[in-house]
Parts: C-alpha cells; sequence; structure tokens
C-alpha cells in the first residue's frame, strides 16, 4: 500500500516548521507512524568533522550509515538532487509522509499563509490544494483552519488519509 503524502508549504517564514511540529504530536497521539522530509535548497551538513561517520565518507565511502538500538541514519552522497518521490522511495514502516519545503511538488498540500508577513498565497486552487492554515481565508474554496489549530488539521489529515488505515 502506497504511504499517503501531505506537503506543508508556504513563504519563507510563514511557519512551516512549527505547523509540522504542532501536527506532529496530535497524529502520534492517535497512534501513526509519521515521517517528515525536509527540502533544503541551501544544502545541509549533519555529519560533524572528527566523528567517525566523517572519517568513513572522508575516506569514500558513498553511504555511511549510523545505527543504535534508539535510531538509525543514512547519509548518501549524490551526484545530483534527488527528487521527491526518490527521497520517499527510501521510506518504508510509516503511515503517512509529511514534507517540508516541496513547493513545487504535486503532491497534496496543505499551504500556511500569514496575511500579516506575506501579500498573497503561494498556491492556487490548481495546486493540488487541500487546506489552508491561516488567519484570513484567502477565499480559494478548501477549508481553512487557524494556523495554530493542530489537532484540527490532524483530524483532516486523519480522515483524508489514514481513516481507513489500520495502525
Amino acid at each position: 500500500m502506497k504511504i499517503p503524502i501531505v506537503s506543508i508549504v508556504g513563504k519563507s517564514d510563514s511557519g512551516k516548521t512549527t505547523l509540522i511540529c504542532g501536527i506532529l504530536p496530535e497524529l502520534k497521539r492517535r497512534g501513526y507512524r509519521v515521517a517528515t522530509i525536509k527540502h533544503d535548497v541551501h544544502g545541509f551538513d549533519i555529519d560533524k568533522p572528527g566523528k567517525d561517520t566523517w572519517k568513513h565518507a572522508q575516506a569514500g565511502a558513498d553511504i555511511v550509515i549510523i545505527s543504535s538500538p534508539q535510531k538509525v541514519a543514512m547519509i548518501e552522497k549524490v551526484n545530483e538532487e534527488l527528487t521527491m518521490d526518490q527521497v520517499i522511495a527510501k521510506i518504508d514502516n510509516v503511515d503517512l509522509i509529511l514534507t517540508e519545503g516541496y513547493k513545487r511538488n504535486n503532491k497534496p498540500k496543505i499551504e500556511i499563509f500569514r496575511s500579516t508577513v506575506h501579500d498573497k498565497p503561494l498556491c492556487t486552487a490548481d495546486d493540488n490544494l487541500l487546506a489552508f492554515a491561516s488567519d484570513i481565508n484567502p477565499g480559494l474554496g478548501v477549508p481553512v483552519y487557524s494556523i495554530n489549530d493542530y489537532s484540527g488539521l490532524a483530524e483532516f489529515i486523519e480522515k483524508t488519509f489514514l481513516v481507513n488505515k489500520t495502525k
């Protein structure tokens, strides 16, 4: 069965991370396993110079995996940026994937929009838009939730994507 994907999108400084971090505990309380993918156009580095995994990569490893009884992490060198679908293909054993920062993807989206920060929303009705988390109703014909209504948004996601799944 395909894992449902919901992209949390919005312009810079709209509160995407805060929204995801508010929705996650609500979904976890309902018993779901959730993966998140954060897209970073600037690049990132999670490996610290001098650490063993960093030394492995410096010595030529294309993939470095670190594993402990509590978690596992994989760092893979790539020649070009992976598509969202290529990243998603690496995920299993979850009920839902929430993404942040993939505004141009074709996945279902919830946009966070703050009228005090930006002039107009990022998405239109043609952008696979499911709902808005906003301080106003932008009038695009989708449900609008308060920016801080994490429970309501989690319930919306649950009813839309997870209601028929067994936990």
